[in-house]
């Protein structure tokens, strides 16, 4: 079985060294800082890291560790919620001797040495408390700083269990968390308080959004926007849900400039699969959640039409069903 296989390996290691993808979100920290803790909780003298560019918007969960290169000899590396290589922060990575992956995204690029990857899960959180969950028995051990991380991964990657990857089992294990007694309020104050910058950004956003016949709504929002706000393209990611609940819109795009020749794109659905686009545009992710990017608003447009395509598709699929 993986997770004993996964086990085994962490006992085998006196030192640890657990990354996860660039541009994190709550669930890429909540697992990686989560599985930190369960280990050094279960295994004392072990030598436990996180590592990855920090984005600060996430420091209300935890900071990263500060590591040389000698410190992956001989050491095992585990990269969490993250489905490939070029997306793994800190390719340092590779010095490890062994490589774990743990995912939740579909397995496009099966890297390391051993991978457990289950796309049935809400977020690589989940499956964090799952293992915690196998290896009780053996004497893991969990705290109220765990549950939290591992809580907040959950919470971010359902909308606050919104979500349909939200299942039944995703429920009772927050249900199991909660009982940590770990402060919520102040934890959903880090996740959701929004900064006067981005709310007035968002407010633009609501003004000018459009839909288009298919329901695909598209936002662009170029470099000379986001300095008009002050908000950075980090910062950018906490307006992905903006349009989500407005009525008429299926689908979603989010395209930011970070500099010339760079814009990412973050895309959203309420049905229709989206993730074989962002395939096509240098990207990947979940089958309503993705992310891409595009060198050019040209080639945005031509995302754009791609979106346009397959949510047509999916209405006259939709209708005929009806």
């Amino acid at each position: 079985m993986t997770k004993q296989k996964i086990i085994e390996l962490i006992e085998a290691y006196d030192r640890i060294i657990i990354h996860r993808h660039v541009r994190p979100d709550p669930d890429a920290y909540g697992s990686q800082a989560g599985l930190q803790r369960l280990i050094q909780l279960s295994y004392p003298t072990k030598d436990v890291y996180i590592v990855g560019e920090e984005d600060p918007d996430l420091h209300y969960l935890v900071r990263m560790d500060e590591i040389a290169d000698e410190t992956y000899e001989g050491a095992l590396v585990i990269v969490c919620d993250t489905a490939n290589t070029e997306r793994i922060c800190d390719q340092r990575y590779k010095l490890g001797e062994k490589i774990i992956k743990i995912d939740h995204h579909p397995n496009i690029d099966p890297y390391g040495d051993l991978l457990w990857v289950n796309t049935d899960a809400s977020s690589t959180s989940e499956m964090i408390y799952e293992l915690f969950l196998f290896g009780k028995e053996k004497g893991f051990k969990f705290d109220a700083k765990a549950a939290r991380l591992i809580y907040a991964g959950i919470v971010g990657d359902t909308g606050r269990f919104l979500f349909p990857s939200a299942t039944p089992k995703t429920f009772q294990y927050a249900a199991d968390l909660v009982d940590y007694g770990f402060d919520r309020p102040e934890l959903y104050a880090g996740m959701y308080n929004v900064k006067p910058n981005i709310a007035r950004l968002r407010g633009h956003i609501l003004k000018e959004f459009t839909v288009s016949e298919n329901g695909v709504s598209a936002m662009k929002i170029p470099k000379e926007l986001l300095k008009t706000y002050d908000v950075s393209p980090l910062e950018s990611s906490q307006l992905v849900r903006t349009l989500g609940d407005i009525e008429g819109i299926i689908a979603w795009a989010f395209f930011v400039e970070e500099k010339p020749g760079l814009i990412r794109v973050r895309l959203r659905s309420k049905g229709p699969a989206i993730n074989d686009i962002a395939v096509r545009f240098n990207g990947g992710g979940h089958p309503l959640a993705s992310g891409a990017s595009v060198q050019s608003w040209e080639e945005a447009d031509e995302l754009i039409a791609a979106l346009e395509q397959t949510t047509l598709n999916y209405r006259s699929k939709e209708e005929n069903n009806e």
